[in-house]
């Protein structure tokens, strides 16, 4: 079945199933993915964050399940199919659902979560930027074609191949996990890895590798990594229970922010991280990362997506991709 048919028949399942849906508002489902950049949903979880702001908007017991996927594009089908409410993850997956279901479910961004850099290393000597791949090479990233990385590798690629090139590189991407593609890597199963915080300062630790490029130099400056989004249908019919989640969002990006050193011992404590905790705290206060809920550079990145045709529609700002609950930060 091709991903225009399962896409189309995901939409399908969930108009059959939408006299159930729109019965439903004291279930809240959220996924999320692997690494730091999740901080914010781990405190959420263990601190039971938006249980506690949904009771006091006065909805009672909400009954919070959480899951953990590989990347942002499983997540989309999970959410047009009606089996996950939120979805959080890189900026491709939700900008491609929000230009495919405009006249539908209307998928948008709630909100930033991390600013952060992503990079591209590999063990392989000869490689020192995109020019240097070659048809043997392979790099492992979250998804081929609709994951952030691969959205900068093909920036790159435009770069300094030229507009034209920008798509060459893909036929040499691997979709896996962060951390299989960091063992993939220390293996030789693939020659590059662009990931994300922490497995690629975890990569850069060992000697043999080095950084190719960072999605910083590519955007030349700071990128939103991580981002949150869901249905307006959803947000629609749950107002009290959308607010208490950003209300809880709020909290745990306030107490990540207020104390780093106990934000890396719940990382390593909820993800069961061999990596020591003052080397996790080193890494959340290094200063190009930031947890914030404005957006940077989301602009930039869509007008690409855009040119690259992995889109069909222009938003004429930001602040097309977001629901309007953050339009007064100063994102871009």
């Amino acid at each position: 079945m091709s991903g225009k048919t399962t896409v189309v028949a995901a939409v399908l399942a969930l108009c059959v199933a939408c006299g159930v849906a729109h019965a439903r508002t004291q279930e809240l489902r959220i996924a999320q993915q692997y690494g730091f950049s999740y901080l914010q949903l781990m405190y959420m979880q263990h601190d039971r964050l938006i249980e506690k702001h949904a009771q006091a908007a006065g909805l009672g017991d909400v009954n919070v399940t959480w899951a953990r996927f590989a990347a942002g594009n499983v997540m989309n089908d999970a959410l047009l199919s009606g089996s996950l409410d939120i979805a959080s993850g890189g900026l491709a997956p939700p900008i491609i659902l929000w230009d495919k279901t405009r006249e539908s479910l209307d998928v948008r961004m709630i909100a930033a979560m991390v600013t952060a850099p992503l990079f591209l290393n590999t063990t392989n000597p000869r490689i020192r930027s995109v020019k240097d791949f070659t048809s043997s090479d392979r790099i492992g990233l979250p998804a081929v074609k609709v994951s952030n990385q691969a959205t900068i590798l093909a920036m790159a690629a435009a770069q300094e191949l030229g507009k034209d090139k920008a798509d060459s590189l893909n036929r040499l991407t691997v979709a896996m996990s962060h951390p299989d593609g960091v063992a993939a890597l220390r293996n030789g199963a693939i020659d590059a890895h662009f990931t994300s915080p922490p497995f690629q300062q975890i990569e850069l630790a060992d000697p043999r590798v080095h950084r190719v490029l960072s999605s910083y130099d590519v955007m030349k400056g700071p990128l939103t990594f991580t981002v949150l989004w869901t249905t307006s249908r959803f947000r629609n019919e749950n107002p009290k229970l959308y607010t208490a989640f950003l209300e809880a969002l709020d909290e745990a990006t306030r107490m990540i922010n207020a104390d780093k050193h106990a934000a890396a011992q719940r990382y390593v404590d909820a993800v069961k991280s061999k990596e020591p905790v003052d080397d996790v705290y080193r890494m959340l206060s290094d200063r190009d990362i930031e947890f914030t809920t404005t957006p940077r550079q989301i602009g930039n990145y869509a007008q690409f997506m855009f040119e690259d045709g992995l889109i069909k529609h222009r938003p004429a700002s930001w602040k097309d991709l977001f629901f309007d609950n953050i339009h007064a930060l100063p994102g871009s």
